[in-house]
């Protein structure tokens, strides 16, 4: 009698751990979708601002999606983003992509360059504190290939 609960046990154990296999490489599949390639940028906080986060960036082909994801920020209060040349450190003033206004922490935009070329360029995404604060920054992320590994 204690073998065929022994076999039992194992035979529930074995369907288990296969209906798991099955879950994980669904997981796995869905992040390698038909998006394409995905890079992540951590968003650190600027001025003691609190707002960190991330924005992940996916190829579409000549066109690269942004999306934001914010922490700390304001409810309720529209927060311009942009891609600017140059570092956090040493950022140029000027935009060089807009990205959509971060809104309670999120944002999406697909900006008319590759990912490709984006990683080729020195360049970082910045948040602003508010339209009428525009020079106060509240997070930054440079943009390049080693972010994906962080």
């Amino acid at each position: 009698m204690k073998v065929p609960l022994f076999a039992g046990v194992a035979m529930l154990a074995a369907v288990g751990g296969l209906a798991f296999a099955q879950q994980s490489a669904a997981a796995d599949t869905k992040s390698n979708g038909a998006g394409g390639e995905a890079v992540t940028v951590r968003l650190a906080p600027e001025n003691k601002s609190g707002e960190s986060g991330t924005a992940k960036l996916t190829s579409q082909g000549d066109q690269t999606k942004v999306e934001i994801s914010l922490k700390g920020g304001p409810k309720g209060v529209s927060q311009p983003a942009h891609i600017h040349e140059g570092t956090c450190a040493k950022l140029d003033p000027k935009p060089k992509y807009g990205l959509e206004n971060v809104v309670d922490g999120k944002s999406t935009t697909e900006v008319p360059v590759s990912l490709d070329a984006l990683l080729k360029e020195k360049v970082a995404i910045n948040v602003h504190k508010s339209g009428n604060e525009i020079k106060t920054y509240v997070a930054c992320g440079n943009i390049r290939t080693s972010s994906a590994k962080k």
